[in-house]
């Protein structure tokens, strides 16, 4: 399993994945789920992958190698004219890569799924926010709707939707985002660190920071810590339940 999160805020998008690949308990891996394309000036187009990682990846690679030779290899994400038709050729890529493995092989509805965030901006317009489904489909973030999980999303939604704000700044959301992954590390352990962590600043179209959290991190051991002894401080001072009453 894994956890990925996309983000818009007003002053653009933040991005974050966990590292985490499991085949059972006794086959556990590090692999990189946040893929990104740049072209300074003109487009950055950042992609999160959860699922099947023979799917994610033959996808990743269909979509470097239809940018590294422009001229035979199109539709390409380099060359698009727009972030939706992008993330269109995301989800074709996608659905072609699990139909032609769901055919074969392997029997089974969701052995070869996958789903995708895929977010950035292109000069000239908007940035924009996508996920895309197995089937190819996809839907936009939008302001009742501005953050979208892939994965094991249960456990760190409910501080997400209770404390997004979007007008908040990129240290601010990254520490929520961090609040949201150390709450599904510690429900799940098919989520693990290293997070990977990426900015986006709104009309920039150059990639912002990008770092790779891990556990001797003394930022995220604050957060985590301060985040549990708080809930524990604000357990404390409930008022008393009482029966019947």
């Amino acid at each position: 399993m894994t956890y990925c999160v996309g983000l818009k805020l007003k002053k653009g998008l933040v991005f974050m994945s966990d590292t985490r690949t499991n085949a059972g308990v006794d086959n556990v891996s590090t692999f990189k789920k946040m893929h990104t394309w740049e072209v300074p000036g003109d487009r950055v187009i950042t992609l999160l992958t959860a699922g099947n990682l023979a799917t994610t990846q033959a996808v990743i690679s269909t979509l470097d190698e239809r940018s590294k030779a422009l001229e035979d290899r199109n539709p390409s994400v380099l060359e698009a004219p727009s972030m939706f038709r992008i993330a269109a050729i995301v989800g074709e890529a996608l659905k072609d890569i699990i139909q032609a493995n769901a055919n074969v092989g392997q029997k089974g509805d969701s052995s070869f799924s996958a789903t995708v965030i895929i977010g950035g901006q292109i000069k000239g317009m908007d940035p924009r926010l996508f996920l895309v489904y197995p089937e190819g489909n996809f839907v936009e973030a939008t302001e009742d709707t501005p953050f979208f999980q892939i994965g094991e999303a249960k456990y760190g939604k409910p501080i997400l939707v209770r404390a997004y704000d979007p007008e908040m700044g990129f240290e601010e959301a990254v520490k929520l985002l961090l609040v949201s992954f150390d709450s599904t590390v510690k429900s799940n352990l098919s989520v693990a660190l290293p997070f990977d962590v990426q900015t986006y600043q709104t009309d920039t179209l150059q990639v912002g920071r990008q770092v790779r959290i891990t556990d001797t991190n003394p930022h995220y051991k604050a957060i985590s810590d301060n985040w549990s002894d708080a809930l524990r401080e604000a357990f404390v001072s409930l008022p008393d339940f009482r029966f019947g009453d």
